[in-house]
């Protein structure tokens, strides 16, 4: 007889299991027995094994729908201030050049996070969390790269560290810091990526502050080779390499990432099939953002028929962010994938459970399988594609996170 700590029982299961044949992993009439925070059986409730129905708490699904807990593998939760006056300035007529040369951009928003006390932007950070709880996400990736100086980067690190502690959301922390030039090294970018590998690198690891450091490998962000500075260093560290990259140009930084091992390459509009080839052969996930797509208004596509030539694995996330893409709703970039990008539900699916799960990282969830984690969401929707094909409606039932319910 096995011992289990619940036992929920009449839903259909989206596992999101490769293994099992079926679209989406499914399973129709199905069942999940949890203990100490894992799934210790899955699968057809008539298959089910023998446990102690008087002493084990029992859910019943009532015939709706289980996925795995969502995961948004790409955000930049933690700032202070908004951009919404630059949004306006910006429908009037006034160019983005203009906006920074008057001090704006992603200079406001630095400003304003530097200023920022760590108990506001973890009052910030919770409040956005909360809105991504609600729609069945469980894991969040959370950027720094609002700081840009060894104080402040560290500050919005440790806001993250707090905020796993303190959130029922498992906290992804990914330093960031070669995010932008800072206003005190407008002309110098070297010596700032110096200070980024010399100084705040060695900080952020000796103070297992983050898992992975991420670069915005761009003509307007940093070149090619600064990008490998930092990437060299961050691996010499033990740390996990991602990459903003291919968002408004080719400058092959999704190849570099393969060259290092790295998780993922994250925006790759501008991506070519070279690029997408060196992914496939290190097992580089693609991360697609199609909000800061819709919100920039851009008109180049990810190439994704060549990422499903390839079989490269695509994520999806919600990169919110206060400059290009202010839309804190993973359940809304599920529609946008799939409206905007011609992605089909199941590959949009895929993109926010076992899909994101790799591009962090992470072999312990994005499915519903024995041994990994309960993070397992109930929705009142008879299909799984609908959670792509509806928006803004609450149709998420109950959430557990490790096999814990929670009140959202």
């Amino acid at each position: 007889m096995l011992e289990v700590d619940l036992v929920i029982t009449n839903v259909k299961l989206a596992t999101m299991n490769p293994e099992i044949p079926n679209p989406y992993g499914l399973v129709e009439q199905g069942a999940i027995m949890i203990k100490n925070g894992k799934i210790v059986w899955v699968g057809p409730q008539s298959d089910m094994p023998q446990f102690d129905a008087l002493a084990t708490p029992l859910h019943d699904g009532k015939g709706q729908l289980v996925t795995p807990g969502l995961i948004d593998c790409h955000t930049h939760i933690l700032f202070a201030g908004n951009r919404a006056t630059e949004f306006e300035q910006r429908l009037n007529g006034v160019s983005y050049q203009q906006i920074a040369q008057n001090g704006g951009g992603i200079a406001s928003t630095v400003r304003a996070t530097r200023q920022a006390d760590m108990e506001s932007l973890f009052v910030a950070g919770k409040t956005r969390l909360n809105s991504l709880l609600r729609e069945g996400v469980t894991t969040v990736e959370s950027k720094s790269g609002y700081g840009l100086d060894c104080e402040n980067e560290i500050k919005l690190l440790e806001v993250n560290k707090l905020l796993n502690e303190h959130h029922p959301v498992d906290i992804q922390s990914t330093f960031l810091g070669a995010h932008a030039l800072p206003p005190e090294y407008k002309d110098s970018a070297d010596d700032y990526i110096d200070l980024v590998c010399e100084q705040m690198l060695p900080l952020v690891a000796e103070q297992n502050l983050a898992v992975a450091v991420d670069v915005f490998c761009e003509n307007v962000g940093f070149s090619y080779e600064q990008t490998k500075k930092v990437f060299t260093k961050a691996k010499q560290l033990g740390l996990k390499i991602k990459c903003h990259a291919e968002q408004l140009s080719n400058q092959h930084g999704s190849e570099l990432v393969a060259e290092f091992s790295g998780l993922s390459a994250d925006h790759i509009e501008y991506l070519d099939e070279q690029g997408v080839i060196a992914m496939a052969k290190a097992g580089t996930t693609a991360v697609v953002l199609p909000g800061a797509f819709y919100f920039l208004r851009e008109t180049q596509l990810p190439p994704i028929e060549l990422l499903r030539k390839h079989q490269v694995p695509m994520a999806i996330a919600s990169d919110f962010n206060p400059g290009t893409a202010p839309l804190c709703s993973l359940r809304l970039m599920l529609n946008m994938a799939c409206t905007l990008f011609r992605m089909t539900p199941l590959e949009a699916l895929q993109g926010v459970t076992i899909h994101a799960a790799k591009a962090l990282g992470l072999n312990d969830r994005g499915m519903l399988k024995e041994g990994l984690r309960a993070d397992i969401a109930l929705w009142d929707i008879e299909h799984p594609a609908q959670l792509s094909y509806q928006f803004g409606v609450s149709d998420l039932s109950n959430l557990w996170i490790s096999g814990k319910l929670i009140q959202y």
